[in-house]
């Protein structure tokens, strides 16, 4: 496959293109070049905003699908009372479809969406030339190839640009705007327009691989891709715990099938052609699928197995964990002990109270031990006012709660789970006394989410019964609960942990001793990556936070969450990364840096990447 040349951006403005752009009244017939899945969701976009519409693919097959994808989509669209059975029969009545470029020649804007080879588009654009009109908008709906270079090649460069959809077409409403040197203004402004008609959210960007979301997106995807293909954790744990550990729509691995893994072998080739960055180097594991054919839901398999192409259902296959397998019986727990006084030890009380846990929570003084109390007294008041709760629900879990300021209560606990500060010497030396405290078989957890369990485990006369169970905050909110085995955990230590966790109606997920765990190891490198951006001026924290919620469906953006995370916090875990994996691309953005030595730590200090009200 022909590379993309990867010439500068050009300079960016800060927001979609200027007010005085004209509307789209110019733009009423639009031909799709290409009839997959993003070009058949792009077609009936357009049908049902009123354009007549011409769907061009040399399959005979793909067309047919189109036309009834759009009979499926817009049905149920009237039975959910989107539209009426008359506007849908509209929609209907403005989608046609052909094996024939020429089609396409009374086109108002033309969008080719065929798969990601240069040499496949510019054979595309260059007959378009010869059939369509001179004042045409011709857009290309990569996200790989360079949109400046195809100009370059095109009759009438001028009309060229990148218009990029994300998947699904006419759920996702950014809309990628992608203008080279030599686009005209004119056309810019048309298609901006256009994208807002349809009820998207236009961003302008400049023309790299990737551009702003898939640019972020696509390393994420790869390093899911090399932590399945390690056998670090099962793809369904991978995808879990990005879902319950971040709130994402999809997880990795099942997105990669979505978007198709040959296209995201082709994004992540052009992504790494022009930053050399090892994190964008395609994972053995993506070559190895599609060359085989196994290339997503298209194919009807992928990392996961689908009964038919093109279906979103998926079945059972070798692949897939079996119920036969029997494991070790875990160890019987009634009580538990908390250690630490913050948030985190209390959100963690909390839930093991509720599940019917008698809980010990123990803290350095009699106040801190109160205080830890009085916050989950607080928090299960809130439930109760929600409807969570019943108040009788309220005052059992509370009741449950014995505060204590000594770890001597602790001698009858069958679990003892630590949350104290995130230092390692600190719990290596509650470890080392919890070790002299607890009975014999009881199981000694940390919640780390950064530093070694098997450090805290080799502070103990038994590393066999320490596993790390890294809860995410809010503890009684979130669902995640990654269960990090050492070399060194027994299996009924680890079977007591899973059970635990389904008895407190947590999700467990399994994966080794190393840094950042499942959910960091994924998040952190994609945080740094969007302040990385930031840094060299390619978009605006509001572009780039914009392009993740609307493009990607992400519950915030990447600086919105460095925000409420902490920079400090976001440094310092970021270090843990590159110091454990030795990757250069690891390495924290000098940006982030500069702001934590300033004390712009986010909103704790009222200024991270954005400034914030003070309460």
């Amino acid at each position: 496959m022909d590379r993309p040349s990867t010439p500068p951006p050009s300079p960016l403005p800060t927001a979609p293109v200027a007010p005085e752009a004209p509307d789209a009244r110019n733009i009423r017939t639009v031909a799709v070049i290409g009839l997959g899945t993003m070009g058949t969701g792009i077609a009936g976009v357009l049908a049902r905003s009123g354009r007549e519409v011409i769907g061009v693919d040399v399959s005979g097959t793909a067309a047919a699908r189109a036309v009834r994808s759009l009979e499926v989509t817009t049905a149920r669209a009237v039975r959910r009372e989107r539209i009426t059975e008359q506007e849908r029969q509209a929609a209907l009545a403005r989608f046609r479809t052909s094996r024939e470029l020429r089609e396409a020649a009374g086109a108002d804007l033309v969008i080719e969406v065929v798969p990601e080879d240069y040499a496949l588009k510019h054979e595309v654009f260059t007959a378009l030339d010869a059939v369509v009109r001179p004042d045409t908008i011709l857009a290309t709906g990569t996200n790989a190839l360079s949109v400046t270079r195809l100009a370059a090649d095109s009759a009438r460069p001028e009309r060229v640009l990148g218009l990029h959809f994300f998947n699904p077409a006419p759920a996702m409403r950014l809309v990628e705007v992608v203008s080279s040197v030599l686009t005209a203004p004119a056309a810019v402004a048309a298609v901006t327009a256009l994208a807002r008609e349809l009820g998207k959210v236009p961003v302008a960007v400049g023309d790299r691989p990737g551009f702003v979301a898939d640019g972020l997106l696509f390393g994420y995807l790869n390093q899911a891709a090399a932590m399945y293909e390690s056998r670090y954790a099962t793809r369904e744990d991978i995808d879990a715990a990005m879902r319950l550990g971040c709130g994402l729509p999809m997880g990795p691995l099942a997105l990669l099938d979505l978007i198709g893994i040959d296209t995201a072998r082709t994004v992540l080739e052009a992504m790494y052609a022009a930053s050399h960055d090892r994190l964008h180097a395609p994972a053995p594991v993506l070559a190895q699928l599609a060359e085989a054919g196994l290339t997503g839901r298209k194919a009807g398999r992928g990392f996961y197995t689908y009964d038919a192409p093109h279906s979103a259902v998926v079945v059972a296959d070798a692949q897939t964990p079996g119920a036969a397998a029997d494991g070790p019986a875990g160890r019987e727990v009634r009580s538990v002990g908390v250690v630490g006084s913050g948030t985190m030890a209390a959100g963690i009380a909390e839930v093991f109270a509720k599940a019917g846990y008698g809980v010990v929570l123990a803290a350095r003084t009699p106040e801190k031990a109160e205080a830890a109390k009085a916050r989950v007294a607080k928090s299960l008041a809130r439930s109760v006012e929600k409807g969570r709760l019943t108040a009788v629900e309220r005052e059992g879990a509370l009741a449950a709660i014995t505060p204590a300021d000594s770890l001597d209560v602790l001698a009858e606990v069958d679990l003892a789970v630590e949350a104290v500060a995130e230092d390692l010497a600190v719990k290596q030396q509650l470890f080392a006394a919890l070790d002299k405290v607890c009975r014999p078989g009881a199981v000694l957890a940390t919640t780390t989410s950064s530093l070694p369990v098997i450090a805290c485990a080799r502070a103990t006369s038994r590393p066999e019964d320490v596993i790390g169970m890294h809860f995410f905050n809010p503890a009684p909110a979130m669902k995640l609960v990654e269960l990090v085995r050492t070399v060194l955990t027994a299996d009924d230590a680890h079977a007591t942990a899973r059970a635990v966790c389904a008895r407190v109606r947590k999700h467990p997920v399994d994966c080794g001793d190393r840094a950042g765990f499942i959910v960091n190891a994924l998040l952190f490198p994609y945080l740094n990556n969007a302040v990385k951006m930031v840094q060299e001026h390619y978009a605006s924290p509001d572009d780039i936070d914009a392009a993740m919620k609307l493009g990607g469906g992400y519950p915030m953006g990447p600086f919105e969450l460095l925000d409420v995370v902490g920079l400090d916090v976001s440094l310092a875990i970021e270090k843990v990364l590159h110091r454990e994996f030795r990757d250069p691309g690891l390495a924290p953005a000098p940006l982030l840096e500069h702001l934590v030595a300033a004390g712009c730590l986010g909103r704790k200090t009222g200024r991270g990447f954005r400034e914030y009200a003070k309460a």
